[in-house]
């Protein structure tokens, strides 16, 4: 991708509407993580505790001072999916926040050893995802597709639990195997024998490295775990040999900037390294990581994006495109999602994208 200028018939002032009804897939995107104050309010109303049963407060609550305290107060989020009937509401409420932002497709990363319980067993849990996703479909015309997820910090256990999730259950939707959690003290090779597994099977790997540590994480996951997408990959510029290899093999690096801003990777939006990262050849997309967490949504990021890349409208429709092809969406499921954003950018070639509509 390269930058563009600004052209006459879509003026700077109206590329955030552009925006507003282009449509697009998300790919990098945690669910619990996705969960909006309304709903984390009701599920806090539920079950009393350290979350705060306010929207207004949750603000505040989500203010992280380094990322260890963004994990702590994740999982308080994530102690809040008790039941199935939890997990059905939140994902698919989920579902509907994405619509709004004119999402089509979504990879979910799921971490399903975090929530089962003898009071919620992964039967049961994965019952409600599934009624969730058709669900979306039927209501918000939103495919969604999961990502099962190791939390590093749990260790093999957990990764044991998580492979036995996706290859001893019938799961629709499940197309890929990833790690999220703590980078430092948790090499992505202790993993290899889940990942040998998941990939023999056909899923794809989807690793979280080089966001909190440096470039040694991204090796790690890529020549140890065939990593397919490295989940931020924001410090792999440290390395130029790295970038060479991830340019050769065209492994896709999914970057969430308010997310780096949020947690401290980077101090501020003008020091992102997106910039950087798309023109040494990298691919990217654009992503929210944990949205209303960091107070965000596509939309958002997409604006961010576009003014650090110096993106035109047809730019941004570019990137929309970048993240269809680097999904493990069905070829059916691309191709009529990116006939969608040509159609949507022919409606508005001739005309300021305000007057454009999405659907």
């Amino acid at each position: 991708m390269s930058g563009h200028t600004l052209t006459p018939s879509r003026p700077e002032g109206h590329i955030e509407d552009f925006i507003a009804g282009l449509p697009k897939a998300e790919l990098h995107v945690h669910h619990v993580g996705s969960a909006s104050p309304r709903i984390v309010a009701q599920l806090a109303a539920r079950h009393p505790g350290t979350v705060p049963a306010d929207e207004a407060a949750l603000a505040d609550f989500f203010v992280f001072t380094d990322f260890p305290h963004f994990i702590r107060t994740y999982l308080s989020v994530v102690d809040l999916v008790r039941t199935a009937e939890d997990v059905r509401l939140l994902t698919y409420e989920v579902a509907r926040d994405m619509a709004a932002s004119q999402i089509r497709y979504a990879e979910l990363t799921v971490t399903p050893s975090i929530s089962v319980s003898d009071q919620l067993p992964l039967p049961a849990f994965l019952e409600a995802i599934e009624d969730a996703r058709v669900s979306a479909a039927r209501d918000f015309d939103v495919e969604l597709a999961w990502i099962f997820d190791i939390p590093a910090d749990f260790g093999l256990p957990a990764a044991e639990v998580t492979a036995s999730a996706a290859l001893d259950q019938d799961v629709p939707g499940l197309v890929g195997f990833g790690i999220g959690g703590s980078e430092i003290g948790f090499p992505r090779s202790m993993f290899r024998d889940q990942f040998d597994r998941t990939r023999a099977a056909g899923l794809h790997s989807v690793v979280h490295a080089g966001e909190t540590s440096g470039p040694e994480t991204v090796w790690d996951a890529v020549l140890n775990l065939g990593a397919e997408r490295i989940e931020h990959g924001v410090t792999s510029l440290a390395d130029p040999r790295l970038v060479e290899h991830l340019v050769e093999h065209r492994i896709v690096l999914d970057v969430c900037p308010t997310s780096n801003v949020a947690l401290g990777v980077v101090p501020d939006l003008d020091a992102h390294p997106l910039p950087a990262l798309v023109a040494a050849g990298l691919l990217v997309t654009i992503n929210t990581d944990d949205p209303p967490m960091f107070g965000t949504d596509l939309n958002r990021e997409y604006g961010i994006a576009a003014r650090l890349l110096d993106l035109d409208a047809d730019g941004v429709a570019d990137l929309a495109r970048a993240a269809v092809d680097a999904s493990f969406a069905p070829a059916t499921s691309k191709a009529a999602l990116r006939e969608e954003i040509s159609a949507y950018v022919a409606r508005s070639g001739s005309t300021s994208a305000a007057g454009a509509s999405g659907r």
